[in-house]
């Protein structure tokens, strides 16, 4: 069984230093039913630590750490998902977990023509985003916390620079999928009702590559997990070039 791991601000660390954790963690630590000497880990910044538990009292919690941890669970190259935003933004809530545990490096919201922006709601759903992100991260055991950008226009996915670029599309383009290679990838999709003719041919022009799913036409919150998921497969499955 793994062990409960907890996401905290970069400080200082050393063997039996003692590191308070916050509120959050100290709820998630009693509904776990934990006591003082259970083992924990818990990520610094960029640093994994085992730690016993070493008080627990009301919303107040207290953590020794023992030793770093030696590894990496973060993917061989970095994974940027360029998702778009929807009208109904509770589905990005969805989205987030399944993408968080497939490995993604860098979670960036896009206003496409067909998304429905709110600028003001959509500001006020960053926080509770960040915090599923990092819920999603200690679950699955990440060893880094992926980054979380405010929204950006459409515009600026024209001049994003990535070394490869793929934009799952649902329209047949007669081109085969892109070979992955072992360097950063962005990839995005599009919102409901899909990207408009005009957006994608600007995509392309941009050195985006179409990416198909498949035959049948994949709902929003569907298509980038499908994508991702596929990516994981293929850096599973060989070396990539």
């Amino acid at each position: 069984m793994s062990l409960p791991r907890f996401f905290m601000d970069p400080l200082p660390a050393a063997e039996n230093a003692t590191v308070p954790l916050g509120p959050e963690a100290a709820r998630h630590l009693k509904a776990l039913r934990l006591r003082p000497g259970a083992a924990l880990e818990l990520v610094l910044g960029d640093q994994a630590w085992t730690a016993d538990l070493a008080e627990l009292d009301r919303g107040r919690a207290l953590a020794r750490l023992v030793a770093p941890l030696q590894e990496d669970r973060e993917p061989s190259i970095a994974l940027q998902a360029l998702l778009p935003l929807p009208a109904l933004l509770s589905l990005f809530d969805e989205w987030l977990p399944p993408l968080v545990e497939l490995g993604a490096t860098l979670i960036q919201p896009v206003v496409y023509q067909r998304s429905e922006f709110d600028g003001p709601k959509t500001a006020a759903r960053l926080e509770r985003w960040g915090r599923l992100i990092q819920a999603a991260a200690e679950q699955s055991h990440r060893s880094r916390l992926p980054e979380l950008r405010p929204p950006m226009p459409f515009a600026a996915l024209l001049s994003w620079e990535a070394p490869q670029k793929w934009v799952a599309y649902e329209l047949a383009t007669g081109q085969r999928n892109p070979t992955l290679r072992r360097e950063a990838l962005a990839f995005t999709s599009g919102p409901e009702g899909g990207i408009s003719d005009e957006e994608f041919t600007a995509l392309t022009a941009a050195g985006w590559q179409p990416v198909s799913l498949g035959r049948s036409i994949l709902r929003a919150v569907t298509a980038p997990v499908a994508l991702l998921g596929a990516v994981q497969f293929e850096l599973g499955r060989r070396p990539v070039s």
